[in-house]
């Protein structure tokens, strides 16, 4: 086999990069770093009466989930959405919760459609992005009426305009968890 496998420096896409590796902890701790950041991040803006901050850690946890569709385990809604209540005000679980059957709900997506573009990420990233917001002032004990679904549409509506930056972001964060960061030998 040897024979007709020609040397590294020899091959026409060969080279000194060829040799190279990710880094484990780079490309195990990314996405959860930038969701995490995500989570912590509406805690610095606050408002009044009504949030008027989109809940990034949500967002950006559709982001990783809607562009790397293998890279987390269906548990992972569990431990980021309880970092999410703690930064949140939410009632502790309510994230848990919701991330969870955000996670599954993606999971049946995935199987029906495994090929998909952006369009149709940004649709499913705004529909969910529709029923969480509302849902989360469920859990939390809010009674929902025309007037709070009336003051909460402009949350809704820049969480969902938001996602193509943060889909970006989240692109440009994922080509620097999978850059190579050593040689191997």
């Amino acid at each position: 086999m040897d024979g007709l496998d020609p040397p590294i420096q020899h091959r026409a896409y060969g080279g000194a990069k060829i040799n190279r590796v990710q880094d484990p902890w780079r490309t195990h701790s990314v996405h959860h770093i930038t969701i995490v950041l995500g989570s912590l991040l509406p805690f610095f803006i606050m408002a009044d009466i009504m949030p008027m901050a989109p809940p990034l850690g949500f967002i950006i946890f559709l982001g990783w989930r809607l562009m790397r569709p293998g890279l987390m385990p269906l548990w992972v809604g569990v431990p980021l959405g309880a970092f999410d209540d703690l930064f949140s005000g939410q009632p502790f679980g309510s994230a848990i919760f919701l991330w969870s059957v955000t996670m599954i709900a993606l999971e049946l997506i995935e199987t029906r459609f495994p090929w998909r573009g952006f369009w149709q990420d940004w649709f499913t990233a705004g529909f969910a992005i529709l029923l969480y917001i509302p849902a989360a002032m469920i859990v939390s004990g809010a009674t929902l009426s025309v007037e709070l679904l009336l003051v909460i549409l402009p949350q809704i509506a820049l969480s969902i305009m938001l996602y193509p930056l943060i889909a970006r972001v989240i692109a440009r964060a994922d080509r620097f968890r999978l850059s190579r960061a050593r040689r191997i030998g």
